[in-house]
């Protein structure tokens, strides 16, 4: 069995000069779409299968998490069931098929994801129940592209925040490493519950399932496990209306050639929403993932 950093792919840096000389800013992006499945999850989802003893494993996931988990159980042999809203990208629910796992679909109107695992969990007793951010071995496999960021000179790195499994890993690997950079969340605006808890003091929920374009961050509410890592740790959320995210992705595509899901231009659209915080300084944008529906994607860049 291959261990984590075996596994993994090196994140990819990419440094444009067009896009940095249009925002006047010196800014590199971490890009993880060049990650196996697509999106950095696949660094916690490899962790949780190779380290937990069952041979089946449930999880609820909008797409990433779940075709991460899929081709990790995959690659140990191991089974795996996923919970996805209906709405996700079909471009997700086919990845999640493709790698062998099975994709149970429901309408989150209807139903929780939380509550569907439960059901799950009950019929399967004999199962690992996953989370996809609040777990401590999806933060500890996301903290690996923390690792590759520290000691860069960054004064500043800025990720996307849904459920907090990405941030919270990073934030520890740099509180370890000893790395005095500051980490940014950037949240989407319709599901500001990171940004309302951080000014609460506590963790703050939304209502319902937040309908926003960045889809990988449709989460109700923080992890309690990612909560307490974030709430000392991280510099500050930033929310960004969705036409922000979906201007960042199109300057993703036109200016850095690189091709994003909404949820991997959450970064660049939180600098375009605080560009002056960052004037002056070294920053690092993570790119968290680029599985788009081809379809979708073609309609956001030439809208």
């Amino acid at each position: 069995m291959l261990s984590l950093r075996d596994a993994i792919r090196p994140t990819t840096f990419v440094r444009s000069s067009k896009l940095c000389d249009h925002l006047e800013l010196d800014l590199t992006l971490a890009t993880e779409t060049f990650q196996h499945t697509g999106s950095f999850k696949f660094r916690a989802a490899y962790n949780v299968a190779s380290s937990v003893e069952q041979t089946e494993i449930i999880a609820a996931s909008s797409g990433n998490f779940g075709q991460a988990l899929a081709y990790a159980c995959k690659l140990l042999g191991k089974k795996c069931t996923v919970v996805m809203p209906e709405t996700s990208a079909q471009v997700k629910i086919d990845a999640v098929r493709g790698f062998g796992a099975t994709a149970d679909l429901i309408d989150v109107k209807k139903v929780g994801r939380a509550d569907r695992v439960r059901q799950l969990a009950a019929e399967m007793p004999n199962a690992y129940v996953a989370s996809a951010y609040d777990d401590e071995f999806v933060i500890e496999g996301n903290s690996t592209l923390g690792d590759e960021l520290c000691g860069k000179g960054f004064d500043a790195v800025i990720t996307a925040v849904g459920g907090g499994g990405l941030i919270s890993g990073m934030i520890k690997s740099f509180c370890r490493n000893g790395d005095l950079c500051e980490v940014w969340g950037a949240e989407p605006q319709p599901g500001n519950d990171a940004s309302r808890s951080l000014q609460a003091g506590y963790i703050v929920a939304n209502e319902v399932e937040p309908l926003t374009i960045a889809d990988g961050a449709r989460t109700v509410s923080l992890g309690k496990l990612n909560w307490e890592i974030i709430k000392d740790g991280v510099a500050g959320i930033i929310e960004v209306p969705d036409e922000t995210t979906i201007e960042a992705l199109r300057m993703l595509y036109s200016l850095a050639n690189l091709k994003t899901e909404p949820t991997g231009a959450l970064s660049l659209g939180a600098l375009l929403q605080d560009r002056d915080r960052f004037h002056g300084k070294k920053v690092c944008l993570v790119i968290s993932g680029g599985n788009v529906d081809a379809s979708v994607y073609a309609k956001l860049i030439s809208a």
